[in-house]
């Protein structure tokens, strides 16, 4: 890309990518649904690149489709129409339905998480996109072309369950727009935060809930993983970034009622380490060791997650070691 470009959203005009000089790439359109969108414009939440080809790109925002793009198609005299996704994924159920996507992420994998707004947060593989053109603009539309073609009943069965993306539930995501993340060196584990200010880590594979941890009186917006160790940051209403760290000595046990389980605004969550034990767990879980196999990892992996570290302030009252945020990283 020799030119500079950007993005445009409808509440804030354009974003550069480059330099300080903004050029527009391309406005976000909805699917052919005036009815919907008077102004004919998506509001995006969120853009994610794709690891393993850095070409592509997705966006998404104020309707159901998380839209894929190449950067290649564009060119800088605007001779192409750049502004057509290559690819849409949506769950089929919610397909034609008025919800939005508020967070987007790229496995190493290359697989999309897509969390969307008053729903769940799923998972997609490329095989799973809807293509250019995400019409019939639903299932059952789709399954009646399906059958004008000829097609097996049995085979378009099989077909469209495989389609089905994984999905991972039990956290709210009503009150903000809130982002969604892979934790692990090879992406093992999907975490959100939530409405009721708790963060939750489940297994990728499976869906499995494997973890909640409080960490805000009111609502959890972003957790970022670090690139190299099992280190967590999270932020949300409250004015602080939290960093978390597998220190804890007991196992956490999973609540057993997730929907009556609520934050305890007494107690607050302080899960910042020393740099020293930073530095003990990068080394702990590195994956060059020697004579580890990947079925160990794994296991040492969700060890760590349950040991997530969540010391309450009160502990500095009793003479304990509380690092703060400028300790770790000093």
């Amino acid at each position: 890309m020799n030119e500079t470009e950007s993005l445009r959203f409808t509440d804030s005009p354009k974003i550069d990518l480059r330099t300080g000089t903004a050029t527009e790439l391309f406005t976000c359109h909805p699917i052919n649904d005036s009815r919907r969108y008077p102004l004919q414009v998506v509001g995006l939440n969120d853009i994610a690149i794709d690891p393993r080809n850095p070409n592509l790109f997705a966006i998404a925002g104020s309707d159901e489709y998380a839209r894929l793009y190449d950067i290649r198609k564009y060119k800088w005299d605007a001779s192409t129409d750049f502004g057509q996704p290559t690819d849409h994924f949506c769950p089929p159920h919610l397909i034609d339905e008025y919800v939005g996507i508020t967070g987007l992420a790229f496995s190493d994998q290359s697989e999309l998480l897509v969390s969307y707004s008053e729903e769940s947060i799923y998972l997609f593989t490329r095989d799973m996109g809807l293509g250019t053109n995400p019409i019939p603009s639903s299932p059952l539309s789709a399954c009646s072309k399906a059958s004008e073609m000829g097609l097996d009943h049995s085979a378009a069965s099989a077909s469209a369950k495989e389609a089905i993306p994984q999905v991972y539930k039990g956290h709210r995501n009503f009150e903000t727009v809130k982002g969604v993340s892979f934790v692990g060196l090879k992406s093992e584990y999907v975490v959100s935060g939530s409405d009721c200010g708790r963060i939750f880590i489940w297994e990728k594979k499976g869906g499995e809930l494997v973890r909640v941890m409080e960490a805000d009186k009111h609502i959890v917006n972003c957790i970022e993983s670090h690139p190299h160790t099992m280190v967590l940051a999270s932020s949300g209403i409250e004015s602080n970034i939290k960093i978390w760290t597998p220190t804890a000595i007991d196992k956490a046990i999973l609540p057993t009622n997730i929907e009556q389980f609520k934050p305890n605004s007494s107690v607050w969550m302080n899960p910042v380490t020393r740099p020293q034990d930073l530095m003990l767990q990068r080394r702990g879980s590195s994956p060059e060791r020697n004579g580890e196999n990947s079925s160990a990892a794994s296991r040492e992996l969700l060890e760590l997650i349950w040991t997530f570290n969540a010391n309450s302030d009160a502990s500095s009252d009793d003479g304990g070691d509380v690092s703060g945020p400028d300790d770790l990283f000093s």
